[in-house]
């Protein structure tokens, strides 16, 4: 096979994405699933998202690409290397949105590896690892709860049967709307093997590189993050009957936690967030003393050790709320999520790409949950980010500058370009 020869990299320093290209592409698929107000709404497994997959399989083909789809719906998009015995760079994201969600999340990450690949062949580069474009399922979880299940079942994490078993709102499976919109394919979701790197580019959702006039954000971890769902048990009664001092309300439990959530946040800043997310209350009517409040709460920090401190807070804060006020209390944990610190080789050569294409660019830490995370378990991985205007994600106001997008996806390149190793013709 041939090797690189070490005056590849002067062939390939002056090589740029199609930055119009990559734009046009993003809006084509913003148009699959449009929400009310510019946005997308793209539910994973939807019929949408089977027309946006369809389309992403479509222009991957017209590229040459082998096309793979696993037993959970992960779509791999191979471009051969020149060492079929070496594992693939593994470039992408999701296609899947919030409900009535952006343009950008995930999205960007897609169709920005599929930019790579199409700059590939049409600049006419050989590398020797394959380079290998994924479209990972049910990474938002809006639909289907866990969120990242398809990174995760490649991962290892999850196994097909328990991923498929997942049921939305409606009672409908994972499983069987996987089926229905023909993406349920024959290869376990485990891999064979890891990648040999893998790189995402994903918008910031958050306002710090716009802040800062920074066009690449160089990802180094990402906080960890802990779910609770704390549940307080006291008794129905009429609203209009039962003195205030005889009541036993769950919706008071819930009041006095909430305030103290955010205490426990401030009390770790400033890497430290929280936030109460939605509110269950049984029976639900407005002329009955709540007898269950559930509080669904979300803590985040970089620091495995301030997690652990807001976790105990949280406890205790409960169990002493639930004695002052006569409730019953239960609190689960459904997700832990450690801090996940990236590939210090491959965010240098995140650096590098930025730096030597003259992009202004700074380290920073993901606030959000990605693929990557699940990927980096397994595999040297790394981000890339992108600003977005004021920060806007999970809403249908995200958006972005055209050249936001193309400096993320010409680093992207890049630094696949370096780390597949270039093949001199």
């Amino acid at each position: 096979m041939p090797e690189p020869r070490a005056d590849a990299a002067k062939t390939v320093s002056n090589l740029r994405v199609n930055g119009t290209r990559l734009w046009s592409s993003l809006m084509v698929v913003a148009g699959i699933g449009p929400g009310p107000k510019g946005g997308s709404h793209r539910l994973t497994l939807s019929e949408d998202d089977k027309v946006a997959r369809d389309l992403l399989v479509s222009w991957c083909e017209d590229l040459g690409c082998a096309i793979r789809i696993d037993s959970v719906g992960n779509v791999f998009a191979r471009r051969a290397g020149t060492d079929g015995t070496l594992p693939p760079v593994l470039i992408g994201s999701h296609l899947d949105t919030q409900p009535h969600g952006g343009r950008f999340d995930g999205v960007l990450g897609v169709l920005g590896a599929l930019e790579v690949l199409r700059s590939l062949n049409e600049q006419d580069i050989r590398t020797r690892h394959p380079v290998e474009l994924v479209n990972w399922t049910n990474e938002e979880g809006s639909r289907f709860a866990p969120g990242l299940v398809g990174s995760g079942a490649y991962a290892g994490l999850y196994d097909d049967d328990t991923a498929c078993a997942s049921r939305d709102a409606d009672g409908i499976s994972f499983g069987d709307a996987l089926k229905a919109i023909g993406y349920r394919g024959p290869t376990p979701a485990k891999h064979d093997a890891p990648p040999h790197a893998y790189f995402e580019l994903h918008i910031e959702q958050g306002p710090l590189l716009e802040d800062q006039e920074v066009d690449v954000g160089v990802v180094t971890q990402v906080q960890g993050l802990r779910w609770f769902d704390v549940t307080f048990t006291g008794m129905e009664g009429h609203a209009g009957t039962i003195p205030m001092n005889q009541r036993r309300d769950a919706m008071m439990g819930a009041a006095r936690l909430m305030e103290r959530v955010y205490d426990i946040a401030v009390a770790h800043a400033p890497g430290a967030v929280a936030t109460v997310g939605a509110l269950t209350v049984q029976p639900g009517s407005r002329n009955v003393i709540p007898g269950s409040v559930n509080v669904a709460i979300d803590m985040r920090s970089p620091s495995a050790d301030a997690l652990a401190e807001m976790e105990v807070k949280l406890q205790t804060g409960a169990t002493l709320i639930a004695a002052e006020l006569n409730l019953g209390v239960e609190v689960r944990v459904p997700i832990r999520v450690a801090p996940v610190a990236f590939d210090v080789k491959l965010v240098n050569t995140v650096r590098r790409a930025a730096g030597q294409l003259g992009y202004r660019h700074r380290n920073i830490v993901s606030g959000a949950l990605h693929d990557a995370c699940h990927m980096a378990a397994i595999a040297p991985a790394a981000m890339i980010f992108s600003p977005c205007v004021k920060g806007i994600s999970h809403n249908e106001a995200e958006d972005m500058r055209p050249e936001w997008a193309t400096a993320g996806a010409n680093v992207l390149y890049h630094a696949v370009l370096e780390t597949a190793g270039v093949v001199a013709s």
